[in-house]
């Protein structure tokens, strides 16, 4: 049978750490893809387009969702975030896993399109003053912005019940180690067409 393709989804409010946790995913898998979303949003220091996002205006982004170029897309603070459906599909046809960094919205789309070969977990701080500090001590974001994330990961936690996973990053060791293990676990996922062929070829055998 064929390599298995896989989706990993990791949410979370901006500051839970989740780009820490992809990071080690990425050193720790091979065959890994990580999903490069597209967004509107202004590029902040040290970012490169094509390797932190592909930054794209408010006008190509909503063209390309006119022409149903994208998985999924939202708008969140403002800005338009999405997923181009093509590397992803090329990702899964390398039996690669695809490692996605999206919001609640993004993982109830991928969900309605791929939830037999998806594993999602929602990565969170331990209370929202720890996240009001960690978006402090970053220093990107201006004080309206901090409490337009804290009022958005307020939303965000009343929607921790539709993934399969929920991770407190309160400690980066015990998370990176958890993440791995979910990770690992999620390669093992059939989709219904892998059953198919399974059942197939146990009875060919």
């Amino acid at each position: 049978m064929r390599k298995r393709g896989s989706l990993f989804v990791i949410s979370g409010p901006s500051g839970a750490g989740k780009s820490s946790l992809i990071n080690e995913i990425l050193k720790n898998f091979e065959d890994v893809y990580f999903s490069i979303s597209t967004t509107t949003r202004e590029k902040r220091e040290g970012e490169v387009d094509g390797v932190n996002y592909y930054f794209v205006t408010k006008d190509e982004f909503e063209n390309d969702i006119k022409k149903g170029l994208f998985l999924e897309w939202a708008e969140v603070h403002g800005n338009y975030y999405g997923t181009s459906l093509k590397p992803v599909f090329e990702a899964l046809q390398e039996g690669k896993l695809v490692v996605f960094d999206i919001d609640v919205q993004g993982h109830e789309s991928i969900r309605k399109k791929f939830d037999d070969i998806t594993t999602s977990v929602f990565v969170t701080t331990p209370s929202i003053s720890e996240l009001k500090k960690r978006l402090q001590k970053r220093g990107t974001d201006s004080e309206e912005t901090i409490q337009k994330r804290l009022k958005n990961a307020a939303e965000e936690m009343k929607r921790i019940g539709e993934f399969d996973f929920v991770l407190i990053n309160d400690d980066f060791n015990r998370a990176k180690d958890f993440i791995l293990s979910i990770a690992k676990a999620s390669r093992l996922k059939f989709s219904k067409d892998d059953i198919q062929s399974l059942i197939w070829e146990w009875k060919e055998s």
